[in-house]
């Protein structure tokens, strides 16, 4: 099959690594929620040889995600996990991070609700939970452009929208996850990290 390409994904890797490289320098084990074409996964597997970097999404996008783990061929990226948030078993914790990128503004709420209640199923103590994308600060856009892409995403699907930074710091503190850092990232996103109470 032909390898599923997202451009977006090629553009923002670089900047991603750039912050995940010191925040997973001494961990061994990572969770990616929502592994999309696969393309992130190859890129960060291959620049961090020391993780296994293990893909998790729903069935549908599993063809694409494994063809670019084949073609890679890396020894740190075993098949991906069937992950759907709103599935009763998810995989088996104790990994040392979770990472998911451009997913809490696809998902709904209710479901951006579950994925923070499941982190301590997850993540080992004092585990890393890393989401990259766009947030709102204090009820307001960052930028007109996330105003204009909040609106598309409304108008694919209501449930869908550009989440408050505050009301998911509030969703993480009540999961037991601390928030550590919240990093400016290009094109009007966020790099945000939270870490799981020992």
């Amino acid at each position: 099959m032909d390898k599923p390409f997202s451009p977006s994904s090629e553009r923002n890797r670089e900047p991603i690594l750039q912050c995940l490289r010191p925040l997973l320098a001494d961990c061994r084990t990572l969770l990616e929620i929502g592994s999309g074409t696969g393309q992130h996964a190859v890129h960060f597997a291959a620049a961090m040889p020391h993780l296994l970097w293990q893909c998790a999404d729903v069935v549908e996008n599993h063809p694409g995600i494994g063809a670019w783990l084949r073609d890679a061929a890396l020894p740190n990226t075993p098949p991906p996990l069937v992950l759907d948030v709103d599935q009763t078993r998810w995989p088996a914790g104790g990994y040392d991070a979770a990472f998911s990128a451009n997913t809490l503004h696809i998902l709904s709420w209710e479901q951006v609700c579950t994925l923070f209640r499941r982190m301590h199923e997850v993540l080992a103590p004092r585990g890393l939970l890393i989401v990259y994308g766009p947030f709102n600060y204090a009820g307001q856009f960052s930028s007109p452009s996330n105003a204009a892409f909040d609106a598309r995403l409304k108008s694919d699907d209501p449930v869908r929208g550009i989440r408050d930074a505050e009301a998911v710091d509030a969703l993480a503190a009540q999961a037991g996850l601390d928030l550590l850092a919240d990093r400016e990232m290009p094109a009007n996103n966020r790099c945000r990290v939270w870490q799981r109470r020992g």
